[in-house]
């Protein structure tokens, strides 16, 4: 295994990475990738939870079940176990540990390595943790509800959750699988090995970390022994290009192969030009308009119901939001498990004013705070235009994200505009947090629910169906299940999902195979190869 920045390896990623211009075209081996990757803090799969160190550990690690990247329509399939099998009273889910699979050090995966992987997350109880100890596992009880045999390892769980629900969440990369003595002999004090995890790695995924330096680069290199098959790219480099333009001019300079933030400006540009193609993907991040229940006009349900009528839905994806997000009004993304992909709104003024009329509404004052993003910022704008046609004012607060947040978990933020992103790849994720509120007291402090920060009473039924979903252990009926209670949602939530976010890829034409994760997954490199 490579240590963070070897002088070899920190001295071909700065070469590939740094350098401008070096290349008439990329080496045919190697896969160079702009992309903002500022946010890494820790690739310690138990604490990693931004989007780039993500991206990292999906290639550099394995997990029990996975993604199929060249058909993500499949959804999880077999990875470091080969098989599985549901008790008959659904409390436990054993696996068989796949044979002949090596971490990158040599040593052999066993099913003690992914027990104690899984218990490691719980232990350390870092900010993803929460995707496993939703199954009531705890640090106390986790040795004994996480266990192995020989090549099985068994998962006891406290209901008898929907095997789809558990292994959907085991595809999270929170659940990678790590080379138990490797980072063992990396421990300081009671850390299991965190400190060293947080700039190493430990898996047996498709490729190894060969360098990071942070905030400029991080360089990827072949995993020769993988048990699918070393990957056609030897190495992945992955330069912190932060500006959409900058990623733009090194695209049609041939000095990258992909780049993946462009703006819709700098996407259009890169349409005509020769030698280059787009690539677009639906993620899961859905932007909403939130509706606060604690302001006595938006709390009126002839107010929401009108609301649904002055978003210009085509007239803001085919302008300022063309090519990054798509209307989607239902808040599981297209993708997953249940989406429900029907459209009940339109832009539709008169229709919303006639709804307030009927209802005595002459007219009143709102006000939104907006985190000063250019895509927010012009959503808000556009929202402001058409509730002044239909007799209502809206005032815009410009903050920084931060500001923002704080204000929307303190549930002063009236119409809130902005985006969620799925934590794991089923459906509870999103149904947990905008259809979920058993307690609404200000009180409860559930600040990671959609629906409390909106003060949305969600009625008790409702919640029951959330709950009742995770629960079902029939695919198709759980499917079902979600679709009924998105359009109960749909009919008459305050919290109105608007658009999906879509991940245009600037891509050389010879790379083939990109896949940027979808809505459920992050970027895959393994099946990317560059022909002539």
């Amino acid at each position: 295994m490579k240590h963070l920045l070897t002088p070899r390896a920190l001295l071909l990623a700065s070469a590939i990475a740094l350098a401008p211009a070096a290349y008439a075209e990329t080496p045919a081996d190697t896969l160079v990738v702009a992309a903002a990757i500022d946010d890494i803090i820790s690739l310690d799969p138990a604490q990693t939870f931004e989007f780039s160190g993500n991206d990292v550990n999906n290639n550099t690690y394995d997990r029990l079940v996975d993604f199929d990247p060249l058909d993500m329509d499949k959804g999880f399939q077999p990875s470091l176990a080969e098989s599985w099998e549901v008790s008959e009273d659904g409390l436990s889910i054993t696996f068989t540990i796949r044979d002949g699979v090596t971490f990158h050090s040599g040593n052999p995966v066993r099913a003690e390595d992914a027990a104690w992987s899984l218990q490691r997350v719980v232990k350390l109880n870092k900010t993803p943790a929460f995707i496993l100890t939703q199954f009531g596992f705890t640090p106390e009880n986790v040795e004994e509800k996480i266990t192995f045999d020989g090549n099985k390892l068994t998962l006891t769980l406290d209901q008898p959750y929907a095997p789809t629900f558990v292994l959907n969440c085991l595809t999270a990369d929170v659940a990678s699988v790590i080379d138990k003595e490797t980072v063992m002999s990396h421990a300081e004090g009671d850390d299991l090995g965190n400190t060293w995890l947080n700039t190493n790695e430990a898996g047996s995924g498709a490729f190894t970390l060969a360098a990071w330096q942070p905030n400029q680069a991080v360089q990827l290199a072949a995993y020769e022994d993988y048990w699918q098959g070393a990957p056609a790219m030897k190495r992945i480099v992955v330069r912190n290009v932060a500006e959409s333009s900058a990623q733009r001019l090194l695209l049609e300079k041939g000095d990258i192969d992909a780049a993946r933030n462009l703006t819709p400006t700098d996407v259009e540009s890169l349409s005509s030009t020769e030698g280059v193609k787009i690539q677009d993907e639906p993620r899961g991040r859905i932007l909403y308009m939130g509706l606060n229940q604690k302001d006595e006009l938006l709390s009126n349900p002839a107010v929401i119901e009108a609301m649904k009528y002055l978003v210009d839905y085509e007239g803001i994806t085919n302008s300022f939001l063309k090519g990054m997000f798509m209307t989607h009004q239902s808040f599981l993304p297209k993708g997953y498990l249940g989406a429900l992909e029907e459209q009940p709104w339109t832009y539709d003024v008169e229709k919303a004013k006639q709804i307030l009329a009927d209802a005595g509404i002459e007219g009143g004052t709102i006000t939104t705070k907006v985190r000063d993003l250019r895509e927010y910022v012009d959503v808000a704008q556009a929202l402001q235009a058409s509730m002044a046609q239909a007799g209502l004012t809206l005032n815009i607060e410009q903050m920084t994200g931060a500001q923002v947040l704080d204000a929307y978990r303190a549930r002063e933020v009236p119409i809130f505009l902005g985006e969620w992103g799925p934590d794991y790849s089923d459906p509870n994720t999103n149904a947990a947090t905008f259809a979920y509120n058993p307690d609404n007291s200000d009180e409860a402090r559930a600040t990671g629910l959609l629906a409390w920060r909106n003060a949305y009473a969600v009625p008790e039924e409702m919640n029951e169906a959330t709950v009742a979903a995770t629960l079902e252990q029939d695919g198709e009926k759980r499917a079902q299940m979600y679709m009924d209670i998105q359009r109960q949602y749909q009919a008459e939530a305050p919290i109105v999902p608007l658009f999906q976010r879509i991940e245009n890829t600037g891509l050389q034409e010879n790379v083939q195979n990109w896949n940027s994760g979808g809505a459920v997954a992050s970027v895959i490199y393994r099946q990317v190869t560059k022909g002539e």
